[in-house]
């Protein structure tokens, strides 16, 4: 029989966390509804997703870290919507809360996606924040499934040659790549 690399799947029901910012709530809204069909395209039940909501994008990385302190999560996608205006607040908000975010998943050990759009205009936001595969609460959702199975397989197998829990790729059975 031919070895035949599986799917990956994920053994226990994992829980995915939504955090997500009011402001700009008419962008927002359409972002978590892209969120949310990913994962139930995914299989994953609306007991599997919480969907928490803040006041704006620079108090998502609170919320993030309170979420990920829990340890009820697998994976947090972060939404929300800023956009450019007249004065260099958008830097300030926009920044803080990337690098907020990245904290958060380095400091936890878990995926924060981050699915707050930063543009010019409201027109580009409701671009981005559209139906169908333009919608990118959809895809950083996507970016979540696909990391809580990356980690799973870290944990689960070898890692060699940058292919995850493949061992036939290793080169030996202790599956050390030399």
């Amino acid at each position: 029989m031919a070895d035949q690399m599986a799917e990956p799947t994920i053994e226990h029901r994992p829980r995915i966390g939504l955090a997500a910012s009011r402001f700009n709530h008419f962008i927002v809204e359409q972002l978590v509804a892209g969120a949310r069909d990913a994962l139930q395209r995914s299989g994953f039940s609306e007991q599997q997703q919480e969907l928490i909501w803040v006041p704006g994008a620079f108090e998502l990385p609170l919320l993030a870290d309170r979420m990920a302190a829990t340890g009820r999560f697998d994976a947090i996608v972060t939404l929300g919507a800023v956009i450019r205006g007249g004065t260099p607040h958008f830097e300030f908000v926009a920044g803080e809360c990337a690098s907020g975010l990245a904290r958060v998943a380095l400091d936890h050990g878990l995926p924060v996606v981050f699915g707050v759009l930063t543009t010019d205009t409201v027109e580009q936001a409701l671009q981005r924040a559209g139906t169908g595969q333009g919608n990118k609460g959809f895809d950083v959702a996507m970016t979540a499934v696909e990391m809580i199975q990356t980690l799973q397989q870290l944990r689960d197998g070898p890692v060699c040659d940058g292919s995850v829990g493949d061992s036939s790729v290793c080169g030996d059975s202790a599956g050390s790549g030399q």
